[in-house]
């Protein structure tokens, strides 16, 4: 049952994979020249495998929680597989609302990301932690995921709303942003192809080291270590000394993962640009070339206007119930709880100066953008770094 589970993720994968392609492909009619007038043949069969992938990974979702007896949404991987389903299933309702196969083209590499990012965590099934024994769990992860998820269409209509509108034939603010949203996708790849390669060698530094509470603990090293952990001795010898010792807040092993992260995404892009010799945006505009300005607004809005509530519903409802059951407060501000706030407060305020303000298009576009940015920072960052009670998410 494990390796069905296992499988059927990797199925859904290549589909997803697959079905990019032939979307790119339905937007050039038959002369090879851009279009967007709406889905052809090649769209239709893109969507269609979309859907047995969307099928594929959701048999994943059910085995795996049959093999674990509970929700599969306790850990990085885990949840990670999860948001890359419910951004799937928010994009195929999209679709078929908007018919629009250009938006296949930005949202299912940002679900394979997913995919690719959280397959490098740990997929071992283990038990859950008392604290999470609860049917809470379900309830608050599956929901603030799913309104994560809607909002991730708003980052996906924002992007192709940014990569017609600015003008790439000159350097400005406008485009170094552009780039620099460009540049941290790269990064995932990054993230991606070098845990694997260390994974293929089969690197491993164990150390000794002292917690933020003064206990002292071992921690294995899968990557050489930029950034130690707190009074680190390296146990294993002819490994890789740390350049940085970390202080006992910080999860130093997580840090260093996303310090690799960086620094293979950097090699890439700047590879990229030295073979290319255009920015990533610049190359992405011919694809977008078609594409209505005021239809991709209008996507973007409503993703916000129906993910919001539900995100709101999740990450913070339920979750304060849960942790009134769970910890006898409602509000402790752990790291994870601030940066839900955070990103409930953004959202609050996008709505509040879309529909007071007048702020659309390009406004709109920057901070639909920018809003996923912040819930990619709370799902990486604040889970590998900053320890808290909700670490047993890494």
């Amino acid at each position: 049952m494990v390796s069905l589970s296992g499988n059927l993720l990797f199925a859904s994968f290549i589909l997803y994979l697959i079905a990019t392609v032939f979307f790119a492909g339905s937007i050039k009619d038959k002369k090879g020249k851009l279009k967007e007038k709406g889905p052809n043949k090649w769209a239709k069969i893109a969507i269609f495998i979309t859907i047995i992938g969307f099928i594929s990974q959701l048999g994943y979702f059910i085995t795996r929680w049959i093999v674990a007896g509970h929700a599969p949404v306790s850990n990085m991987f885990e949840f990670g597989t999860f948001f890359a389903l419910s951004l799937v299933g928010a994009f195929i309702v999209l679709y078929y609302m908007y018919k629009t196969p250009l938006l296949g083209v930005f949202t299912l590499p940002v679900a394979l990301l997913l995919i690719a990012f959280s397959s490098m965590f740990s997929r071992d099934i283990s038990p859950l932690i008392p604290a999470l024994q609860s049917h809470w769990l379900y309830i608050h992860v599956t929901t603030a995921a799913l309104g994560q998820a809607i909002l991730g269409m708003s980052f996906a209509a924002g992007l192709i709303y940014l990569v017609k509108a600015i003008d790439q034939s000159k350097p400005s603010k406008r485009t170094f942003w552009l780039e620099t949203i460009m540049f941290g996708l790269i990064c995932t790849v990054g993230f991606v192809l070098v845990t694997t390669t260390f994974s293929l060698l089969d690197y491993k530094a164990e150390f000794n080291w002292i917690d933020k509470n003064g206990q002292q603990l071992k921690q294995e090293y899968t990557m050489p270590a930029i950034t130690g952990p707190n009074e680190g001795e390296l146990l294993t010898a002819g490994k890789f000394e740390p350049l940085v010792e970390m202080p006992g807040i910080i999860n130093a092993k997580k840090l260093n993962t996303v310090v690799w992260s960086l620094l293979s995404g950097t090699i890439i892009y700047l590879l990229f640009r030295l073979i290319i010799r255009k920015r990533v945006g610049a190359v992405l505009q011919p694809v977008v070339k078609n594409i209505k300005l005021d239809l991709v607004d209008e996507i973007g809005y409503r993703s916000v206007l129906i993910g919001f509530p539900v995100f709101t519903l999740g990450a913070l409802i339920f979750a304060m119930i849960w942790a009134q059951i769970a910890w006898t407060r409602f509000w402790g501000w752990d790291p994870k709880e601030v940066w839900a706030l955070i990103t409930f407060l953004f959202y609050a305020a996008f709505l509040h100066l879309r529909l007071s303000k007048g702020w659309h298009g390009e406004k709109s576009a920057w901070l639909a953008v920018v809003g996923f940015v912040i819930i990619m920072f709370n799902f990486v960052a604040v889970n590998l770094v900053i320890a808290g009670l909700h670490s047993y998410a890494g």
